[in-house]
Protein backbone atom coordinates (compact mmCIF):
# COMPACT_ATOMS: atom_id res chain seq x y z
CA UNK A 1 0.00 0.00 0.00
CA UNK A 2 1.57 3.58 -1.10
CA UNK A 3 1.96 6.25 1.40
CA UNK A 4 -1.13 8.43 1.27
CA UNK A 5 -0.16 12.16 1.75
CA UNK A 6 -1.77 13.43 5.15
CA UNK A 7 -3.61 16.68 4.54
CA UNK A 8 -2.51 19.95 5.31
CA UNK A 9 -4.61 21.96 8.10
CA UNK A 10 -6.86 24.60 6.93
CA UNK A 11 -7.68 28.04 8.92
CA UNK A 12 -10.36 30.78 8.10
CA UNK A 13 -10.35 33.38 9.68
CA UNK A 14 -12.84 35.30 8.64
CA UNK A 15 -13.70 39.41 9.88
CA UNK A 16 -13.89 42.47 8.82
CA UNK A 17 -11.30 44.64 7.49
CA UNK A 18 -8.91 45.96 10.19
CA UNK A 19 -10.45 43.51 12.76
CA UNK A 20 -6.87 42.03 13.00
CA UNK A 21 -6.84 39.35 11.19
CA UNK A 22 -3.53 39.41 9.70
CA UNK A 23 -1.85 40.18 12.73
CA UNK A 24 -3.20 36.27 13.79
CA UNK A 25 -1.85 35.10 10.37
CA UNK A 26 1.72 36.57 11.33
CA UNK A 27 1.65 35.06 14.78
CA UNK A 28 0.38 31.66 13.02
CA UNK A 29 2.95 31.26 10.36
CA UNK A 30 6.00 32.54 13.20
CA UNK A 31 4.75 29.74 15.84
CA UNK A 32 2.59 26.87 14.80
CA UNK A 33 4.46 23.92 13.64
CA UNK A 34 5.17 22.87 10.36
CA UNK A 35 4.42 25.19 6.73
CA UNK A 36 2.08 27.40 7.43
CA UNK A 37 0.88 28.95 3.62
CA UNK A 38 -0.56 32.80 3.77
CA UNK A 39 -3.52 32.31 0.83
CA UNK A 40 -5.57 35.15 2.18
CA UNK A 41 -7.24 37.89 0.29
CA UNK A 42 -4.43 40.45 0.12
CA UNK A 43 -2.46 37.82 -1.64
CA UNK A 44 -4.73 37.42 -4.16
CA UNK A 45 -5.64 41.40 -5.17
CA UNK A 46 -2.11 41.38 -5.39
CA UNK A 47 -2.05 39.03 -8.34
CA UNK A 48 -5.70 41.15 -9.49
CA UNK A 49 -4.46 43.58 -12.95
CA UNK A 50 -5.20 46.75 -11.36
CA UNK A 51 -8.51 47.59 -13.58
CA UNK A 52 -10.26 44.84 -12.34
CA UNK A 53 -9.09 45.84 -8.32
CA UNK A 54 -10.77 45.62 -5.69
CA UNK A 55 -11.23 41.88 -7.17
CA UNK A 56 -11.98 39.73 -3.97
CA UNK A 57 -11.78 42.53 -1.95
CA UNK A 58 -14.74 44.06 -3.00
CA UNK A 59 -16.75 45.66 -0.19
CA UNK A 60 -20.28 45.15 0.82
CA UNK A 61 -23.41 47.56 -1.02
CA UNK A 62 -23.07 46.30 -4.53
CA UNK A 63 -20.87 49.51 -6.15
CA UNK A 64 -19.16 47.85 -8.98
CA UNK A 65 -21.40 46.23 -10.73
CA UNK A 66 -18.68 45.76 -14.02
CA UNK A 67 -16.64 43.47 -11.94
CA UNK A 68 -18.96 41.95 -10.10
CA UNK A 69 -19.35 38.51 -11.90
CA UNK A 70 -15.41 38.52 -11.81
CA UNK A 71 -15.68 37.85 -7.84
CA UNK A 72 -16.98 34.89 -7.06
CA UNK A 73 -14.52 32.99 -10.28
CA UNK A 74 -12.04 34.66 -7.79
CA UNK A 75 -13.21 33.27 -4.73
CA UNK A 76 -13.35 30.05 -6.28
CA UNK A 77 -9.93 29.76 -7.51
CA UNK A 78 -8.54 31.21 -3.92
CA UNK A 79 -10.43 28.21 -2.41
CA UNK A 80 -8.83 25.88 -5.26
CA UNK A 81 -5.83 26.76 -4.37
CA UNK A 82 -6.28 26.35 -0.31
CA UNK A 83 -7.83 22.89 -1.43
CA UNK A 84 -4.83 22.17 -3.53
CA UNK A 85 -2.20 23.07 -0.68
CA UNK A 86 -3.85 21.14 1.84
CA UNK A 87 -3.94 18.48 -0.61
CA UNK A 88 0.15 18.35 -0.86
CA UNK A 89 0.42 18.20 2.67
CA UNK A 90 0.79 22.01 3.45
CA UNK A 91 -0.98 24.01 5.95
CA UNK A 92 -3.35 27.16 5.16
CA UNK A 93 -4.36 30.22 7.07
CA UNK A 94 -6.80 32.65 5.09
CA UNK A 95 -7.72 35.84 6.04
CA UNK A 96 -10.99 37.06 4.82
CA UNK A 97 -13.84 39.39 4.56
CA UNK A 98 -17.20 36.94 3.16
CA UNK A 99 -20.22 38.51 2.52
CA UNK A 100 -23.32 38.55 0.18
CA UNK A 101 -24.06 41.97 0.09
CA UNK A 102 -23.53 42.21 -3.84
CA UNK A 103 -25.94 43.36 -6.32
CA UNK A 104 -26.72 39.77 -7.20
CA UNK A 105 -25.75 37.37 -3.92
CA UNK A 106 -23.97 34.64 -5.33
CA UNK A 107 -23.55 32.07 -2.21
CA UNK A 108 -19.77 32.60 -2.19
CA UNK A 109 -19.51 31.27 1.17
CA UNK A 110 -21.39 28.06 0.67
CA UNK A 111 -19.62 27.60 -2.63
CA UNK A 112 -16.19 27.94 -1.37
CA UNK A 113 -17.21 25.49 1.92
CA UNK A 114 -18.11 22.61 -0.92
CA UNK A 115 -14.90 23.88 -2.74
CA UNK A 116 -12.77 22.19 0.13
CA UNK A 117 -15.41 18.76 0.98
CA UNK A 118 -12.86 16.41 3.01
CA UNK A 119 -10.61 18.57 4.03
CA UNK A 120 -9.73 19.55 7.88
CA UNK A 121 -11.29 23.02 8.16
CA UNK A 122 -11.41 25.14 10.95
CA UNK A 123 -13.60 28.23 9.97
CA UNK A 124 -12.70 31.28 12.93
CA UNK A 125 -14.78 34.35 13.31
CA UNK A 126 -12.62 37.18 14.39
CA UNK A 127 -15.24 39.47 16.11
CA UNK A 128 -14.19 43.30 17.16
CA UNK A 129 -16.52 45.88 18.12
CA UNK A 130 -17.00 48.86 15.22
CA UNK A 131 -16.06 51.50 17.73
CA UNK A 132 -12.47 49.58 17.80
CA UNK A 133 -12.69 49.50 14.28
CA UNK A 134 -13.02 53.07 13.56
CA UNK A 135 -10.60 53.62 16.08
CA UNK A 136 -7.81 51.71 14.05
CA UNK A 137 -8.90 53.33 10.68
CA UNK A 138 -8.26 56.63 12.17
CA UNK A 139 -5.13 55.73 13.73
CA UNK A 140 -3.73 54.08 10.42
CA UNK A 141 -4.91 56.89 8.04
CA UNK A 142 -3.46 60.67 7.42
CA UNK A 143 -6.59 62.45 8.25
CA UNK A 144 -6.74 61.61 11.79
CA UNK A 145 -10.14 62.98 12.86
CA UNK A 146 -11.65 62.44 16.37
CA UNK A 147 -14.18 59.55 16.53
CA UNK A 148 -16.79 62.34 18.23
CA UNK A 149 -17.46 63.94 15.43
CA UNK A 150 -17.11 61.66 12.71
CA UNK A 151 -20.22 59.50 12.54
CA UNK A 152 -19.63 55.39 11.42
CA UNK A 153 -19.20 55.37 7.60
CA UNK A 154 -21.61 53.33 5.71
CA UNK A 155 -19.14 50.96 4.30
CA UNK A 156 -17.93 50.52 7.70
CA UNK A 157 -21.57 50.07 9.38
CA UNK A 158 -22.46 47.65 5.64
CA UNK A 159 -19.41 45.54 6.77
CA UNK A 160 -20.04 45.13 10.84
CA UNK A 161 -23.32 43.47 9.94
CA UNK A 162 -22.51 41.38 6.75
CA UNK A 163 -19.45 39.99 7.49
CA UNK A 164 -20.79 37.24 9.93
CA UNK A 165 -23.64 36.28 8.31
CA UNK A 166 -25.04 33.17 8.96
CA UNK A 167 -22.29 33.27 11.81
CA UNK A 168 -21.40 29.64 11.31
CA UNK A 169 -18.59 29.09 12.81
CA UNK A 170 -15.94 26.60 14.44
CA UNK A 171 -14.42 28.68 16.97
CA UNK A 172 -14.76 32.81 17.25
CA UNK A 173 -12.08 35.30 18.93
CA UNK A 174 -12.80 39.12 19.78
CA UNK A 175 -9.30 40.93 18.59
CA UNK A 176 -10.74 44.01 21.49
CA UNK A 177 -9.92 40.92 24.40
CA UNK A 178 -7.15 39.31 23.03
CA UNK A 179 -4.20 39.80 21.58
CA UNK A 180 -2.71 38.70 18.29
CA UNK A 181 -0.96 36.22 20.29
CA UNK A 182 -3.52 35.04 22.73
CA UNK A 183 -6.11 34.28 19.65
CA UNK A 184 -3.93 32.58 17.71
CA UNK A 185 -2.93 30.23 21.17
CA UNK A 186 -6.88 29.81 21.68
CA UNK A 187 -6.95 28.33 17.58
CA UNK A 188 -3.74 26.40 18.53
CA UNK A 189 -5.87 25.19 21.61
CA UNK A 190 -8.72 24.64 19.80
CA UNK A 191 -7.17 22.34 16.91
CA UNK A 192 -4.87 20.42 20.27
CA UNK A 193 -8.24 19.20 21.92
CA UNK A 194 -9.21 18.27 17.85
CA UNK A 195 -13.38 18.23 18.01
CA UNK A 196 -13.88 17.67 14.15
CA UNK A 197 -14.89 20.97 13.12
CA UNK A 198 -17.90 20.96 11.58
CA UNK A 199 -18.67 24.71 10.46
CA UNK A 200 -17.62 23.94 6.56
CA UNK A 201 -20.08 21.09 6.05
CA UNK A 202 -23.02 23.09 7.34
CA UNK A 203 -21.98 25.83 5.24
CA UNK A 204 -21.76 23.48 2.72
CA UNK A 205 -25.44 22.52 3.07
CA UNK A 206 -26.42 26.00 3.50
CA UNK A 207 -28.68 27.22 0.81
CA UNK A 208 -28.74 31.28 1.11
Amino acid sequence: MGHTQELGQIIILNGVPRSGKSSIVAVIQETFDGVWMNLGVDRFMQMTPARYLPGMGLRPGGERQDIEPLVPILYSAMYESIAAHSRLGLNVVVDVAHHEAYAIPHGILADSARRLNGLPVLFVGVRCPIEMIMERRQNTGWNVVSAADSPIPRPVQLWQHEVHIPGIYDLEVDTSLLSPGACAEVIRQHLADNPAPSAFQRLAAHHT
